[in-house]
């Protein structure tokens, strides 16, 4: 009983270690699966209807499970407050990603992504209280952007205009601000409810959210699904939202910052990987010296900025 007891804890503490690691590794695969799914499901959805579907049916499907397990839904005034910053930061983040991807390809949308953490700690250090912007993370931040300059440039890998490019990536940064504006906003929320249950309220507000504009798209421009797409929309929702965000929810809660903020870095290369095999899309010499710029940016933010 005595050998039994000792070794119990550290194989429960073994398993979970070993699960959260396999939740980040999920966050890392299909979160990086996404920037394609949406591509291909543009094939038939209007963007305001992938939004407002997408998020609805991953919500509800997460909510319904979750209320059969026996969770309560928070109480009113978190119930809002965590509704508007879902819709903040899921229905901008990824509204304005999904907008962009009718302009550019897939791939380079994710290695713009990838500049997310400079609005975390750039929003963060205007709010009252928050960690002032010093030199380290100054030049971090600097040499991200040269990365994300020569991406833009023309090029004979992505025959763009400069001005289709920059339009994808300036909206991708405006994304990414409403993505780290409304998960400081979630931060400031009285959280009494189990983490999943606030992330299944983000993506139901976020479907509600856009569902008149996508009514709207439907009524003037009719509603015919391609098979691919609609395969895509469907790998949306189960993969993409409920498994993607429920597995990101479980890494964070049990791995530190640092291991867990890895799928910044993952999630682009899968994302181009996938783009050149089903959409062809070029990545040359130009693109990876940019996106490791970029990644070295990102890590030296990472590095530097408070915990």
């Amino acid at each position: 009983m005595l050998l039994s007891g000792t070794h119990e804890p550290a194989a429960s503490e073994s398993s979970s270690s070993r699960n959260a690691y396999l939740a980040l590794a999920s966050v890392c695969f299909f979160w990086g699966t996404t920037y394609l799914g949406i591509r291909m499901a543009l094939e038939s959805f209007a963007p305001t209807v992938l939004i407002s579907s997408r998020f609805f049916l991953s919500g509800v499907l997460l909510l319904a499970f979750l209320l059969w397990r026996g969770y309560a839904l928070p109480k009113w005034d978190e119930l809002w407050k965590t509704a508007l910053a879902g819709v903040v930061t899921i229905g901008g983040g990824n509204g304005f990603l999904t907008y962009a991807e009718l302009m550019i390809p897939s791939g380079l949308a994710a290695i713009f992504v990838t500049l997310a953490p400079f609005w975390f700690v750039g929003i963060d250090s205007l709010l009252p209280g928050g960690a002032k912007l010093h030199k380290p993370t100054l030049l971090g931040m600097a040499v991200g952007l040269v990365g994300a300059v020569i991406l833009a440039l023309p090029g004979e890998s992505y025959p763009l205009p400069v001005g289709v490019v920059v339009a994808g990536a300036l909206m991708l940064q405006a994304g990414s601000a409403l993505w780290a504006g409304g998960s400081m906003l979630q931060r400031r929320v009285t959280r009494d409810a189990h983490p999943f249950m606030t992330g299944a309220i983000h993506q139901i507000a976020v479907g509600l959210a856009f569902a008149p504009f996508a009514a709207g798209a439907v009524w003037r421009h009719g509603f015919h699904v391609e098979a691919r797409a609609g395969w895509a929309m469907l790998y949306l929702v189960l993969f993409g939202s409920i498994v993607g965000y429920s597995s990101f929810i479980y890494a964070l809660n049990r791995l530190p910052v640092a291991i867990t903020s890895l799928y910044n870095y993952i999630n682009p290369i899968v994302a181009v990987i996938l783009g050149w095999l089903f959409y062809r899309e070029p990545f040359g010499i130009r693109e990876s010296v940019a996106m490791l710029i970029i990644f070295t940016g990102v890590a030296v933010v990472k590095r530097f900025s408070p915990r």
